[in-house]
């Protein structure tokens, strides 16, 4: 029934009978290879021989024990033999190493109940995502060797607590399916049912992950369904055949160097989806996030290229399966197109998504604070654009990893001026992610305001925090997070227009905007930001007369301003006279 469904492009569960399973007798090695000449089993060094089924199965029963040592050894139609990792392995030797491992997948005792029975898609909560690389968050000690990194249950520890105690809902992880190259991030993966075992085995990432769901916090793992890594041992023209890959060459390779996946091949989609419900069932993530959706919506990822109608069919087709069987997991889509209905349900013509990452947003705030500030009245509009369209799908938005790399700066580097400059700008642009509606994704670095692009290889510069500025940023992202947990006002409407409503958004002379924020009860929190580079005047219009104060301003001393603050105010004619320092903003509520 498995292989059947497998074959067909139906199985959501192929790892159930795929790969190395315990079974009466020993172990049962299956692996799906119908253009082999013949396939044997490698193990602990033996070799022994499988049964072909007339399906294209090869399958052996063998006497084995968890932690053995296994590949698959394929002999081609031309004769020519090739060790193979199991593309449904479990757990995998530690790179430059690539043998499957005997693994019990079913091994750990989950005690997550109470954050099961209650995880949703999140659409009226807080959601504050801290993305972060697994080997480079912290390290044990500056070296290039394995032995730096934490490993899962150490990584509990350290991140756990430093999740909560800066309020974040969740953590995104970058790829944790096996890959043989630490500087691809993750993103050129061998295996896709095997946890990277860099940082340990599969019950320490599963361990991890309960210990996030115990403290209240979820888990989103990056998933990389476009694309795979050429290495030899591993999917890459799997039986001498163009198994996962397609057949005619101009549609088999990426851009990266990387194979992609054909999935006008049923079996190929069933790989796939099967290892999105895999990592959902077995590892209870909350949450994956599909890299380069672009590429699957469009040949090559661009808008001038055709549609590519074989992606689509993967993303309708596994998305409207996984949302059916899992309706309390979010699907995240990183999508640069202007595709519509990423995030509507696939029975209405959409894609099936959960949210879509606002590529746009983010490249238009980050061009706005590069801009010299008596140059930002030409660019206006740069910081209110996003609203024209944020009600056409539903909207992450991402300050990611990908911004901080390859010569792109970081955050706080992007920001024109000199570093006192750059310090106060960024705390504006942060405030302005967290008042503008969708949720909101940091990377891990941009809280302290890194000087240093990610280098994948070294840990962040945990040390900025002795300096008083970094500290101060550090301390002010903590209380805007916190803000926004407690204000339902922030998120419980992110996606309903008449939440918002711009209070000043043309007010390119001054390089001020303001906008107000509503609870389900009609109370108001307005934001106020002033991107020049001079002090300024401002009435601000509200809604209801009365006494009003200021729950945070950027520009207090002791988040590196000079203390122009407004302190408790009351509103007449419905009016409220401010006070903003250059490069500063406010957040406003009424008492």
């Amino acid at each position: 029934m498995i292989i059947n469904e497998f074959l067909e492009g139906q199985s959501l569960t192929a790892y159930e009978y795929f790969g190395a399973h315990f079974v009466d007798g020993g172990v049962r090695f299956a692996t799906y290879a119908p253009n082999a000449r013949n396939v044997t089993l490698m193990l602990n060094g033996g070799e022994y021989e499988m049964t072909r089924l007339d399906c294209g199965v090869w399958e052996t029963v063998h006497p084995a024990n968890a932690g053995d040592i296994y590949q698959f050894i394929i002999t081609t139609q031309a004769l020519q033999k090739h060790y193979r990792s199991d593309p449904f392995a479990f757990y995998s030797e530690v790179r430059p190493k690539n043998a499957s491992i005997i693994y019990d997948i079913n091994c750990h005792e989950w005690h997550d109940g109470q954050w099961m029975s209650k995880r949703d898609k999140c659409y009226d909560k807080p959601m504050n995502i801290y993305e972060m690389h697994f080997g480079s968050w912290r390290t044990k000690f500056d070296s290039e060797n394995d032995d730096r990194f934490y490993t899962y249950d150490e990584m509990a520890e350290l991140l756990i607590p430093y999740v909560k105690d800066m309020g974040y809902t969740h953590i995104e992880i970058m790829p944790l399916t096996e890959h043989p190259y630490d500087g691809s991030w993750g993103y050129q993966v061998t295996g896709y049912y095997s946890a990277t075992s860099r940082y340990g085995d599969p019950a320490g990432l599963m361990r991890f992950i309960d210990a996030c769901h115990q403290a209240n916090i979820g888990v989103i793992l990056d998933f990389v369904p476009v694309h795979f890594v050429t290495d030899f041992f591993a999917l890459h023209i799997y039986d001498g055949g163009f198994l996962f890959e397609s057949d005619r060459e101009e549609d088999r390779f990426s851009e990266w160097g990387t194979a992609l996946f054909d999935y006008s091949k049923p079996h190929v989609l069933s790989f796939v989806k099967s290892s999105i419900n895999f990592w959902i069932e077995k590892y209870h993530v909350d949450g994956l996030r599909y890299d380069a959706v672009a590429n699957l919506i469009f040949k090559h990822g661009r808008r001038d290229e055709p549609l590519n109608d074989t992606g689509i069919w993967f993303l309708k087709n596994t998305n409207y399966a996984i949302q059916k069987r899992h309706p309390d997991v979010m699907l995240f889509a990183e999508d640069s197109t202007d595709y519509t209905k990423v995030t509507a349900p696939v029975e209405f013509g959409g894609l099936g998504f959960d949210y879509k990452w606002d590529l746009g947003f983010m490249h238009d705030t980050i061009n706005y604070i590069k801009t010299p500030p008596y140059e930002r009245r030409a660019h206006h509009n740069k910081m209110t654009f996003s609203m024209s369209y944020f009600y056409n799908d539903l909207f992450i938005l991402p300050y990611s990893h990908d911004e901080v790399v390859h010569g792109k700066q970081t955050m706080l580097d992007k920001c024109f001026g000199s570093h006192e400059e750059k310090i106060a700008t960024i705390k504006c642009l942060y405030t302005f992610q967290f008042g503008h509606p969708g949720k909101k994704l940091n990377f891990m670095g941009n809280e302290i305001a890194e000087y240093m692009e990610w280098r994948p290889n070294k840990e962040l510069g945990w040390n900025l925090l002795t300096y008083p500025s970094h500290d101060s940023v550090h301390h002010y992202v903590k209380e805007l997070h916190h803000i926004y947990l407690n204000e339902p006002a922030l998120y419980e409407n992110d996606y309903n227009s008449g939440h918002f409503r711009w209070c000043d958004a043309n007010n390119s002379n001054q390089s001020i905007y303001a906008f107000i924020r509503r609870d389900n009860f009609g109370k108001g929190i307005y934001f106020v930001f002033n991107f020049s580079g001079l002090m300024q005047n401002y009435t601000l219009r509200v809604e209801q007369n009365g006494d009003y104060i200021e729950i945070l301003n950027s520009d207090k001393d002791i988040y590196a301003g000079s203390n122009c603050l407004n302190g408790d105010m009351r509103a007449f004619n419905f009016s409220l006279n401010l006070r903003l320092a250059p490069l500063s903003c406010a957040i406003i509520k009424q008492k």
